[in-house]
C-alpha cells in the first residue's frame, strides 16, 4: 500500500545549508517521536502507511517526517527526516514515504497555520468517514471540542501520488482544523505538535463513543447548536495548555516503558 518517493538526490551542503541541530528543533523530534510511539501503542497508525509531520522550528520551508518503511513504534527522535517541500531530504537517512510528502509537503507550503498536520487511518474516525452523511455527530461532549472545526473532503481520488493531489487536499481543509477524509482516514492540522496529538487523541474517542452508541440501533441525539457552541468556547480556553500537558503525560509513560523515542 505504501509507497518509495523517486526524487532527484538532494544538492551538496553548502555555506547556505540550514542550521539543524538546535535545541528547539531537537525538542521538535522528541515530541513527534514520542507522538508517533503512543499513536502507535493506541492502535491508531497502519502499518507503514500513516505519517505525522511538523514545520522545522525557524524553518517554514522545511518540515520533519517519517522516513518510508517503518511502522510508529519503530520510529525515534534522530530517525525522523527534514524535507524541503521539493521533496530533497535535507537531514536524515532515508525518504519520506510518497503520499506522505504529496500530501504533508502541499498543506505546510499552502497552508500556513498548519504547523503539525497527522494524518491516519485510526479505525474509529476512518469508519466514519465511510458512512453516508457528516462523520461526527455532535453528541457528546468530547464531540463538542470539535464544533466548527470539521471539514469533509467528499472527493475521494485514490492515492496522493503528485502535487496536484496534494494541493486538491490542502483546499479542502478551508478554514477547519480537523477533516474526515471520506473513504480513506482524517488529517489533524495543529499550530503546534502537542495540540495536533490532544485533537488526534480525542478525535479518536469522539468517534469510538459515537460508533458505540450508533450499534445500539437506538437515534443519537446531538446537543442543541447554543449548548454545543458554549461548550466548545469552554473547552477551547484551556486547550494550548491542556494540550502541552498531555503530552507531557506522553513522554512521561514512554520514558518509564521505551525511552528509546528520544534517542
Amino acid at each position: 500500500m505504501a509507497h518509495s518517493l523517486n526524487t532527484a538526490p538532494s544538492p551538496a551542503g553548502g555555506p547556505n545549508q540550514p542550521k539543524l541541530d538546535t535545541d528547539d528543533i531537537w525538542q521538535a523530534r522528541v515530541d513527534l517521536a514520542a507522538c508517533f510511539r503512543m499513536a502507535a501503542r493506541l492502535g491508531m497508525e497502519e502499518g507503514i502507511c500513516n505519517h505525522f509531520s511538523a514545520v522545522v522550528p525557524g524553518y517554514d520551508d522545511l518540515f520533519i517526517v517519517n522516513p518510508y518503511g517503518y511502522a510508529f513504534a519503530e520510529l525515534t527522535a534522530s530517525m525522523l527526516l527534514i524535507c524541503d517541500f521539493h521533496g530533497n531530504v535535507v537531514s536524515g537517512s532515508g525518504q519520506p514515504e510518497a503520499t506522505a510528502f504529496y500530501i504533508h509537503a502541499r498543506i505546510h507550503k499552502n497552508v500556513p497555520r498548519a504547523k503539525a498536520a497527522f494524518h491516519t487511518h485510526m479505525p474509529y474516525a476512518t469508519a466514519l468517514s465511510m458512512t453516508e452523511g457528516d462523520p461526527l455527530i455532535f453528541a457528546g461532549q468530547t464531540a463538542l471540542k470539535f464544533y466548527g472545526r470539521t471539514a469533509v473532503d467528499r472527493n475521494y481520488n485514490g492515492l496522493a501520488l503528485d502535487a496536484r493531489e496534494g494541493d486538491r487536499i490542502a483546499a479542502a481543509i478551508g478554514d477547519a482544523d480537523i477533516v474526515f477524509m471520506k473513504h480513506h482516514g482524517v488529517m489533524v492540522c495543529a499550530p503546534n505538535i502537542a495540540e495536533a496529538w490532544d485533537d488526534l487523541y480525542y478525535l479518536e474517542r469522539a468517534c469510538e463513543v459515537q460508533t458505540l452508541a450508533l450499534s445500539t440501533g437506538r437515534e443519537v441525539l446531538a446537543v442543541a447548536p447554543e449548548i454545543a457552541e458554549a461548550a466548545y468556547r469552554q473547552m477551547r480556553e484551556g486547550d494550548p495548555e491542556s494540550a502541552r500537558l498531555h503530552l507531557e503525560s506522553v513522554k512521561r509513560a514512554l520514558d518509564r516503558s521505551e525511552p528509546e523515542y528520544k534517542r
